[in-house]
């Protein structure tokens, strides 16, 4: 498993109390009811997630960026 999936895996449990973010090819195990101030606080960590990822990377040369 990925960082991403890993940090992804770990905000469903704690703020959707979703188990598992893989298909189980089960309606109950794969659709949830989830109320609105949760997956608020879930995109809030997801994107602070992102931000604390982005600024412990190293940031790209001029030259790397060109050669995208």
């Amino acid at each position: 498993m990925s960082q991403i999936e890993t940090i992804l895996s770990l905000i469903a449990q704690k703020h959707l109390g979703i188990e598992t973010l893989e298909t189980r090819r089960s309606d109950s195990l794969d659709f949830h009811d989830t109320a609105v101030w949760c997956i608020k606080d879930a995109l809030e960590a997801a994107f602070k997630a992102g931000v604390e990822l982005g600024a412990s990377m190293p940031k790209a040369t001029a030259s790397e960026i060109a050669n995208d």
